[in-house]
């Protein structure tokens, strides 16, 4: 089992974000065999990049990346401070409020899980063919 533990700083969000990507990336250049597929490297990255997205900006604006390599599959937790938990809603096709992320999340992971912490705030983790 490996894992990284990366922080995505609240001064700069669309940074923030970039540099969750490219640790992601960084981790998954760095496993051992079985080496994963493009498409599901990719899927990797898309999740960690939404889950981030919507850290910083519906859970208190500053986030903790986590991921964890099993033999079949890649954790992909993040912590935030907000005791909100993700919810559904209906994507906004014209005013850009967002309702995409947290739906395509569930139908590209395995499972998903939100823990409250009872150190406050919360984890959202996504569990993704590797």
């Amino acid at each position: 089992m490996i894992t990284t533990i990366a922080s995505a700083a609240a001064v700069r969000p669309e940074t923030a974000i970039a540099d969750a990507r490219d640790t992601a990336r960084a981790f998954l250049e760095g496993l051992r065999q079985p080496a994963m597929t493009p498409d599901a490297a990719d899927t990797v990255v898309l999740v960690v990049s939404e889950l981030v997205t919507n850290a910083l900006r519906h859970g208190g604006g500053r986030c903790t990346l986590e991921l964890t390599a099993h033999p079949d599959i890649i954790e992909v937790a993040v912590h935030d401070p907000s005791r909100h938990v993700p919810r559904m809603r209906t994507p906004d096709l014209n005013g850009g409020t967002g309702g995409f992320g947290w739906p395509m999340v569930t139908r590209l992971a395995h499972a998903t899980a939100v823990t409250r912490r009872a150190a406050g705030g919360k984890t959202v983790s996504a569990c993704l063919a590797r």
